[in-house]
């Protein structure tokens, strides 16, 4: 069965990034915030109109959580957790990562992650316990062993960060930038999730835990990462933040993250985020 609803839930998302595509433009430019905002709701109703039908029915009894920026638990069954365009500030000014994201959380545990990038045609998908793909070829994490060689990264997942929670975000960077090769901040995090399971980029840390991250943490996880909270507990969907990386650096970049002075609390990183 799961084979089956993962050649359903990519054929959908390929769907979907088809009508993406007529959609987009490399020179758009929004005039203003008004029409930013429109174009990206425009551009994740195009996405989650065709993805939500598609998937529901694909699996009777599945529930859609509609929000991709929402944290904590979840109920149990089926739930299909979309982030319909990862990146969509992105694609409505005409620049390129952007992407489309689904996962399957069953009983509060990923279960199934599909990530597409339209404009490269590359997609990422990973079954639990089955390993990751990129284009139907294994993926593996970065083998590298020393942080100060590491490509890093991390992203404001969450829209409407207060004052405090900037303040922490812009310590964990300066803290890794300390100790780690490069360090970027961008979105859609997921982008960079992605990287990091195909070997690209070697960490990335969030101290908000959100909803669209859920598949691509498993691509990490199934390509071999090692993806825990900000207190080194292995990651659930109700962490408050995550550290994902590759094995060998996963506990230099957590100490990196644990500097004293980083939410005002020595020798602990906390992973607050935005509540």
């Amino acid at each position: 069965m799961t084979n089956e609803l993962l050649a359903v839930v990519t054929d959908a998302v390929r769907q979907a990034g088809a009508r993406l595509l007529t959609r987009y433009s490399a020179s758009a430019r929004p005039a203003d915030l008004q029409e930013l905002v429109a174009a990206v709701r425009a551009n994740d109703g195009a996405v989650a109109g065709l993805l939500r039908p598609v998937l529901t029915a694909a699996l009777p009894g599945s529930r859609w959580e509609e929000d991709e920026h929402a944290t904590g638990p979840m109920p149990d069954g089926d739930w299909w957790v979309a982030d319909p365009v990862g990146g969509n500030v992105n694609a409505v000014h005409g620049m390129t990562d952007w992407n489309i994201g689904v996962s399957l959380v069953r009983d509060g545990r990923p279960r199934l992650a599909v990530l597409y990038v339209p404009l490269t045609g590359d997609l990422f998908t990973a079954v639990a316990g089955e390993g990751a793909r990129l284009n139907g070829a294994p993926l593996r994490v970065s083998a590298k062993q020393d942080l100060a060689a590491a490509l890093v990264g991390t992203g404001q997942a969450k829209p409407g960060r207060d004052a405090a929670a900037a303040a922490r975000v812009g310590a964990g960077i300066a803290a890794m930038m300390s100790e780690a090769l490069y360090v970027r901040m961008s979105v859609p995090v997921t982008h960079e999730l992605a990287q990091l399971a195909a070997g690209r980029m070697d960490a990335v840390w969030q101290f908000d835990n959100v909803r669209s991250h859920i598949g691509p943490l498993l691509l990490v996880r199934e390509a071999g990462g090692v993806v825990t909270d900000l207190d080194g507990r292995p990651w659930e969907i109700t962490s408050s933040g995550y550290l994902a990386a590759a094995p060998s650096l996963h506990a230099a970049a957590l100490a990196a993250l644990s500097a004293p002075g980083i939410d005002g609390v020595a020798g602990r990183a906390v992973a607050g985020g935005v509540r």
